[in-house]
């Protein structure tokens, strides 16, 4: 055979042999961590701070699925040892479910980093952040907003102003389907220290006493509900004053909806990152989760969405939407301001007594007018 034929034959082999590993390489990109969130602005908030950059720096193929609640298919997933998911985004109250049913991982706090000053994770988190199984990712929180064109010049500022219908009249709307968040803001507002409140809701006469609050507003009550949001029935006038979760307070800002917003005992809540109990790649997985929870990381999801960082340490971190170039800090539950009377919603509490309450909550409801 002559040598050029030869040679051809060789360059196209060689070819060959360099396109195939190319394929290979932009087809196995090392291995695959997927963190399960929401849809929407939240998991998109999420993907930009914190997947991208975590797979950018590791060389991890980091993919995004989304999930509604719930536990149904992380139990799936558990139970039949075939994980779609690596990590998880949950709600607190998911969560503490789902780790008193074995579905999750235990989590050690001791392995997460320490703030910027070195001060060791435990103390920098917020209470409730770090559990047996989780770790907070996000604070979000229930707050008041009301009517500023009803109240110019005299303004309310604390959650004792939403219950007093003299010096500030007019319909208060609260969300009807579940005594959860009613009762603890009832029981501060009638002055519960509020490490007692739960104690107190564990008893008849503390139950009581929440309902008698609410009833000194009985006549003022309207509801809210997903489809008639609150936001829109202040901005309507059909209401002075609604409870209201901060991120639909920075959505009616963002919609030139101006809202007066109470921060005084704001109930808050957490979402955390898990991960499901048994999965093959939870040390890859506990590697993310100590990235996502370093302060600059956990400021740069509030950069997107109006949810407070976890850590306290993150809040000199967070700047402006990238989108919007709004700044987001004036919608954060966790600012030094907006936190200092702040309440933890014991969700554990309500796992185990919630289904309790449901009998005397509508028995109260059933007296309205």
């Amino acid at each position: 055979m002559k040598r050029w034929i030869v040679g051809v034959l060789l360059g196209v082999l060689l070819l060959g042999v360099v396109l195939l590993f190319g394929v290979l390489w932009v087809t196995q990109r090392g291995p695959k961590l997927t963190v399960a969130t929401w849809p929407g602005e939240y998991g998109h908030a999420q993907a930009s701070a914190l997947l991208l950059p975590f797979a950018v720096r590791s060389g991890i193929d980091v993919r995004r699925a989304d999930h509604d609640a719930g536990t149904v298919e992380l139990a799936r997933q558990v139970a039949t040892r075939q994980y779609a998911w690596d990590v998880v985004d949950l709600e607190l109250p998911d969560a503490v479910a789902a780790c008193h049913q074995g579905l999750l991982e235990p989590i050690d706090a001791r392995v997460l980093p320490n703030g910027p000053n070195g001060a060791p994770a435990e103390r920098d988190f917020v209470a409730g952040s770090i559990g047996p199984c989780w770790v907070g990712s996000v604070v979000y929180s229930q707050v008041i907003a009301y009517d500023p064109r009803r109240f110019a010049g005299n303004e309310p500022t604390s959650l004792v102003d939403f219950f007093d219908l003299q010096r500030f009249p007019g319909p208060r709307a609260l969300r009807r389907a579940s005594p959860k968040l009613n009762l603890e803001m009832a029981l501060l507002a009638d002055g519960v220290a509020p490490g007692e409140v739960y104690a107190a809701l564990s008893t008849p006469q503390g139950v009581a006493r929440a309902l008698a609050k609410l009833d000194t507003i009985r006549s003022a009550l309207v509801w809210w509900t997903p489809g008639d949001p609150p936001a829109r029935m202040v901005a309507d006038r059909r209401a002075a004053f609604s409870t209201i979760l901060d991120g639909d307070v920075f959505d009616a800002a963002t919609h030139a909806d101006r809202l007066g917003v109470i921060w005084d005992r704001e109930l808050y809540e957490l979402d955390v990152f898990a991960i499901p109990k048994g999965d093959p790649k939870r040390t890859m997985a506990m590697d993310f989760i100590r990235f996502a929870t370093q302060a600059d990381n956990l400021a740069g999801v509030a950069d997107w969405v109006p949810y407070g960082p976890t850590r306290a340490s993150a809040l000199s971190y967070v700047g402006d939407n990238p989108e919007l170039k709004i700044a987001m800090t004036p919608f954060l539950p966790t600012t030094h301001e907006h936190f200092a009377t702040a309440f933890a919603v014991d969700d554990e509490w309500w796992r185990l007594h919630g289904a309790d309450l449901q009998a005397p909550w509508q028995a109260w409801l059933a007296k309205e007018n």
